[in-house]
């Protein structure tokens, strides 16, 4: 049961309207790294979680922290769009249309940089939407929930980094204090996001529950432990051999990292199989299209 408490989390309304940045803000919402996507991502590795209950209480609450995080969001681009004449953007962008003209550039780039979304004003009625800064919609297949509790808070950490470097750019490109302020709070989550799923993932390690490499249940000696902690140099240059992977004992502390300068092909070459006669396919000769079609008689 979900319960929604009206006052927001946190929020310091713009001091004005600005419906360019409320469609960069958008990615905020419904990006590929968005609030959209943690809160989905949190909330259902917590339904789906068969782990120890401090665990799954624990995604559930920053599940629905995000909720709240998407509500901010929606609330700041109702105020950027709020009073917002669609006129302004036209008027914005006509000297940099004039400018782009003579010095060579595209002028229809200039006019989508310059100019609002026009589906806040003819979908959402300059209200947000679940997309991104582009208009693409929020995708569910954004979302990691896998089961293995090690290997989702391992993609937490990556969205949460992610999320917050988005979060950093968007302040460094308003100059609206109350954008700002609120990104501020947002950025400082985040922070905080990023050391929980540390923190889970230390914790994971010391019950004893997953460990490197994921998933830690299948039994090594199944893998062809000969080749688990090489580095294959597969690019001109050596520099990457001067690199933590290269040499010393693997992160795991289960064997020891080598480099391989010149990786050599361990298989043969391919031979494909010659297509079914059915599926009319070019095959490697005529001769083996003749071999086939009494096949295709059998088939049949």
């Amino acid at each position: 049961m979900f319960y929604h408490t009206k006052k927001l989390q946190y929020f310091k309304p713009p001091e004005k309207s600005d419906p360019v940045y409320a469609m960069k803000i958008q990615e905020l919402i419904g990006g590929t790294f968005g609030e959209m996507t943690v809160m989905m991502q949190y909330l259902f590795q917590g339904w789906n979680c068969r782990g120890p209950v401090k665990y799954r209480d624990m995604l559930l609450d920053i599940g629905t922290e995000e909720i709240g995080h998407v509500e901010m969001l929606a609330t700041m681009i109702a105020h950027l769009l709020d009073k917002a004449p669609l006129k302004v953007q036209e008027e914005g962008a006509k000297d940099a249309v004039v400018g782009a003209v003579m010095g060579g550039t595209n002028p229809r780039d200039v006019i989508m940089a310059a100019a609002m979304n026009p589906q806040h004003a003819i979908v959402s009625g300059l209200g947000a939407m679940p997309a991104d800064s582009v208009g693409f919609p929020w995708n569910g297949r954004f979302i990691v929930a896998s089961g293995n509790l090690m290997a989702d808070f391992r993609s937490n950490l990556h969205a949460e980094s992610q999320g917050r470097l988005q979060a950093v750019r968007m302040y460094e490109m308003s100059d609206d204090p109350g954008v700002k302020d609120t990104l501020s709070f947002m950025i400082a989550r985040d922070t905080m996001h990023q050391n929980q799923w540390l923190a889970a993932i230390e914790d994971l390690k010391s019950e004893g529950l997953e460990d490197t490499p994921v998933p830690s249940s299948f039994p090594l000696e199944l893998e062809k432990r000969e080749f688990a902690y090489q580095f294959w140099n597969h690019s001109e240059g050596k520099e990457s051999a001067e690199g933590r992977w290269a040499k010393g004992p693997s992160m795991d502390g289960k064997g020891e990292f080598q480099y391989v300068q010149n990786p050599q092909p361990l298989g043969p070459e391919p031979q494909p199989p010659q297509p079914d006669p059915r599926l009319h396919g070019t095959p490697i000769n005529k001769e083996s299209q003749g071999q086939h079609k009494s096949d295709r008689m059998i088939i049949g």
